[in-house]
């Protein structure tokens, strides 16, 4: 559980970096499934003939590089084809409504915790695999500006987590720090925050090690440069907020993680989460288009003050 110091961090700061909020036990099975998932990929590149080396000797932080070197289309599409909604995996969703984050989260959202349908798992590539590719930057935004209109007024936490350690030259999360209280939502054309609207305020690297958790107010800027490494740094962003809110992907199917008020309202079944998904994603395959949005910065006044 978070102590009251580490709340008021976050009021103040809009972000909490908590070393070690989760063990090797409860990271280790979501690596295991990535990493069977990257296996599949390279028997199917190997079976079509578009690779010729399945790198089954290369670990988890250097396999899918190694199959990105070998086919471009690979490079290009391996953040999709990895994410959650397209794997689905039933040690995900357990660190979904994981005991240990979800008491976490309980010190800022409160007790009645529902899942959000907007959560990733990232491979950001190193940069050098191929010329001309995705760069795989992550431009300076906030999270509140991936959701739709119905939830500007609700709190969303987001739960950054890194499944191997992060630094500066793979990529690690940079932030600026107590932009939260201006209760602004700096849209810019197209995704993220253009260089006139972003904040005139020192911005900060946030090293962080495999198992360590970040909180990030949904009216955080935050940005991840290239990947200059051989390796790949593997990331969740998980999204909680207060059970009765709109998610702002109506679409998509978000869960009771935790309820102390009604416990039998949890959903606790993996192939329940995963048919809910795999229905929603049959009738929305794609992305959904973004709204407009407007060129200046916009208050949102939030209903939910953490």
């Amino acid at each position: 559980m978070l102590d009251q110091n580490q709340i008021a961090q976050f009021h103040h700061d809009g972000y909490l970096l908590i070393k070690g909020g989760l063990s090797d036990d409860d990271i280790q099975p979501v690596i295991d499934e990535y990493d069977a998932v990257v296996d599949q990929m390279a028997n199917d590149l190997l079976r079509a003939g578009r690779i010729t080396d399945g790198c089954l000797n290369e670990p988890f932080e250097t396999r899918l590089a190694g199959l990105c070197r070998q086919d471009e289309v690979t490079y290009r599409e391996a953040d999709q084809a990895v994410d959650i909604a397209a794997v689905l995996g039933s040690a995900t969703f357990d660190l979904l409504r994981n005991k240990q984050l979800l008491d976490l989260v309980e010190g800022i959202i409160g007790p009645e915790i529902t899942c959000s349908p907007i959560q990733h798992v990232r491979c950001k590539l190193p940069v050098s695999l191929w010329d001309g590719a995705s760069s795989y930057v992550a431009p300076w935004h906030q999270d509140a500006q991936v959701h739709t209109e119905e939830a500007d007024s609700h709190f969303i936490l987001t739960a950054w987590i890194p499944l191997v350690d992060t630094d500066e030259r793979n990529g690690c999360l940079k932030i600026i720090p107590n932009i939260h209280r201006d209760q602004k939502v700096l849209w810019s054309e197209g995704f993220g925050i253009s260089e006139s609207n972003l904040p005139d305020r020192e911005a900060i690297c946030l090293p962080m090690k495999r198992g360590d958790v970040l909180f990030l107010h949904k009216l955080t800027p935050h940005s991840s440069e290239p990947n200059e490494t051989d390796a790949i740094r593997w990331s969740m962003d998980l999204r909680y907020q207060k059970t009765g809110t709109a998610s702002g992907r109506s679409c998509y199917p978000d869960f009771v993680a935790r309820s102390r008020a009604l416990p039998d309202s949890e959903l606790r079944d993996s192939v329940v989460w995963k048919q809910a998904w795999e229905t929603a994603l049959n009738d929305y395959p794609t992305k959904l288009p973004r709204k407009a949005r407007p060129a200046e910065p916009v208050t949102q006044m939030l209903d939910s003050r953490v």
